[in-house]
């Protein structure tokens, strides 16, 4: 994910023998690698749910080879169904999206390594990359994939709440309100669920780590499927805009700097774009429908947020201070529902 690499040569230590085993297999099948077991590991930063390291190969030519490996965090089962995503990447990578999938071992999987860049926090407001993003999102919207095409949001949020009260100490849970949460599923449930909107292939995890981009043909690639499923489009594009406040590459990556969330014209663009990539020019009456209906589903995205700080704060070795991220995302949740939704 990230794209702050710090060079470490031969963090071999770092892999379990089964790593090491699955890749050596792997490049021995190569013919211009020199020596299979000589690979070099290097920790790429910025993910918040896996370890992710660049492995290269020296090789007879100029360029050498490269891979990308995810081991998969401790506990995280509790977020998705790894199986399911596994079939999820296999099906995109069917499908032409993101990278090919080159091996597996049983806590992680051996990815190509595309060579592109991996999204700033501040490529996100590049007028040109987020048409980019609105365009190609739509597709990925559009993507014919395996199992139900139903919501899963709500199933989601209440089965993060669930796991949240099971880690949750009581004077945390209180802190947190967690028992008016359940109520304030079912209302969002409720409120947001019209027969009008639209359903597809969510990503909804669009922060700027999961996005990359080839300089020369400007072509975006999505990745990380681990929280893909069908949702309601306004979702996912409210995620996206939720995340152009976050910069998880700073000293404090755990600080949301709401001030950064995309004014009404960047929005307008932005769903102006999505909407029109199907070819016909959407009407002002649409795409303000779609507006807000994306406004209103920030919500869903602060809940959903803050279920998952909690609970990662409980079962995730990564040093990042999920409890304060899950704050801010609550704090923002109860700040915006009266503006959004009325006093209700």
């Amino acid at each position: 994910m990230g794209a702050a690499t710090n060079v470490v040569e031969n963090k071999e230590e770092k892999l379990p023998q089964e790593v090491k085993d699955a890749l050596q297999a792997l490049a021995s099948e190569w013919d211009d690698v020199v020596d299979s077991k000589a690979l070099q590991v290097i920790p790429l930063k910025g993910a918040m749910t896996n370890e992710v390291f660049q492995i290269k190969w020296p090789t007879r030519t100029e360029v050498s080879r490269k891979v990308l490996v995810r081991i998969y965090g401790e506990g995280v089962e509790v977020f998705f169904d790894r199986d399911v995503e596994i079939q999820t990447f296999e099906c995109m990578s069917k499908h032409g999206q993101g990278p090919r999938l080159l091996g597996r071992f049983p806590n992680g999987r051996i990815e190509e390594f595309i060579h592109a860049r991996t999204l700033s926090a501040s490529d996100l407001r590049d007028p040109d990359i987020s048409a980019l993003i609105a365009a190609k999102l739509r597709e990925f919207h559009e993507l014919d994939m395996p199992g139900p095409k139903k919501v899963s949001l709500w199933d989601r949020l209440r089965n993060w709440l669930n796991a949240a009260r099971r880690v949750c100490p009581p004077e945390e849970a209180k802190a947190f309100r967690l028992e008016a949460i359940e109520e304030e599923i079912s209302m969002l449930e409720k409120k947001l669920s019209g027969d009008r909107q639209r359903i597809g292939f969510c990503h909804n995890d669009l922060q700027y780590g999961n996005i990359m981009i080839d300089e020369e043909t400007k072509s975006i690639t999505i990745i990380d499927y681990e929280y893909a499923s069908y949702n309601p489009v306004a979702y996912d594009i409210a995620n996206h805009f939720c995340e152009m406040a976050a910069d998880y590459h700073t000293e404090t990556p755990h600080i949301m700097d709401y001030s950064k969330y995309p004014g009404l014209e960047e929005r307008l663009r932005f769903l102006r774009i999505y909407l029109n990539s199907s070819g016909k020019q959407p009407s002002d009456t649409e795409v303000h429908q779609l507006l807000q209906e994306v406004e209103n589903y920030t919500l869903a995205s602060h809940l959903a947020w803050g279920l998952w700080g909690i609970i990662s704060e409980h079962v995730n070795e990564i040093d990042f201070d999920y409890k304060e991220y899950a704050s801010q995302r609550f704090q923002q949740y109860w700040k915006r529902k009266p503006e959004l939704l009325g006093s209700s």
